[in-house]
């Protein structure tokens, strides 16, 4: 053998299991994602796309260091469950989980696996963490909305519709967040502004449309829709139902004014999907949950819907137009 040869190999070989251990070394790490919605949802798929993007710019690549397990709720409480226990049984590193129910859903599953929430509402009175500060458990995140938001719905109604006289408060109790959570500062502003309220709980699309109408018979009615998979799931038919019944409606989320809602006050849903990454990164770094604080939204997102207002014949206040960060014409 060439001693150029030789040397050749004896570096090779030396280097060689250097390289190797490396590969060994690198495990794949496991994400799993409980999506409330269905895997159809086009906003939801969005959300999916930012957050991959974003993991992708921490360094995560699918196939290569990183594996993710979907799961979809389908606006299902039952299968919210069903698939939580599916994942959790495959023991990820850290999951992912979107809304309220999702997170009631994995945290009777798991209080080991570190599980990191989006677009939940009031963690604490949930539940799921001891406090904004400390969560202390295995569940940290990304709060949605406060308890005080509530009565800026009543606020912002009785300002777009100022003949608004009664409000019904549509929700699901299944999917939705707790009514309790919104109710003070939704009656403490109703008294103030001399409305009455009325606490309309739906489960299915045809108790929608009876709670829609019901605000149709007389003067006067309007509606605030509350967070809720379930309305979610059923977005486009509300909107539909209100414009038909020509009631004016508020919402929590600004996809419904981009699909012919008249009104929304609420924070950006969409851009927790970019946030999370840095918790999910940090805790697959060694990072414990009940060391990340859970955040708030810095802002509230005004949408108003200038189109759907004309054609209910309300007239938007100029202040009121000034204010808002977007309107759809």
């Amino acid at each position: 053998m060439r001693r150029r040869e030789f040397i050749s190999l004896i570096v090779g070989a030396a280097t060689w299991p250097i390289t190797a251990r490396a590969q060994q070394t690198e495990r794949i790490r496991l994400i799993g994602v409980l999506m409330a919605f269905a895997e159809s949802d086009q906003s939801a798929q969005s959300q999916v796309m930012m957050f991959r993007a974003a993991l992708a710019k921490l360094g995560w690549t699918e196939g290569v260091n990183l594996r993710i397990e979907f799961r979809w709720g389908g606006g299902d409480a039952d299968r919210m469950k069903k698939v939580a226990k599916e994942l959790v049984d495959l023991r990820p590193d850290v999951i992912l989980g979107q809304t309220t129910p999702v997170i009631e859903a994995l945290a009777r599953e798991t209080r080991t696996i570190p599980v990191v929430f989006v677009n939940v509402n009031d963690p604490v009175a949930s539940g799921f963490v001891a406090s904004f500060a400390h969560p202390r458990g295995n569940i940290t995140g990304f709060s949605v909305a406060s308890s005080e938001q509530g009565g800026k719905w009543v606020e912002l109604l009785k300002e777009i519709a100022p003949n608004t006289l009664r409000m019904a408060i549509l929700f699901n109790p299944a999917t939705g967040v707790p009514l309790e959570n919104f109710m003070p500062s939704i009656q403490a502003a109703a008294s103030s502004f001399a409305v009455q309220v009325r606490v309309a709980p739906v489960r299915t699309r045809d108790e929608i449309e009876s709670v829609i109408a019901a605000q149709a018979r007389d003067p006067g009615g309007g509606l605030i829709v509350l967070p809720s998979v379930f309305s979610n799931a059923n977005r486009d038919s509300i909107i539909a139902l209100a414009a038909r019944y020509r009631v004016p409606t508020i919402y929590y989320q600004r996809r419904y004014t981009e699909s012919g809602g008249l009104i929304t006050y609420g924070p950006d849903f969409a851009e927790q999907f970019r946030q999370a990454p840095d918790y999910i990164n940090r805790i697959l770094k060694g990072a414990k949950p009940a060391d990340l604080p859970v955040q708030a939204p810095t802002k509230y997102e005004l949408v108003i819907n200038l189109k759907t207002a004309k054609a209910l014949d309300l007239t938007v206040p100029p202040l009121l137009l000034s204010r808002a960060d977007e309107v759809i014409e």
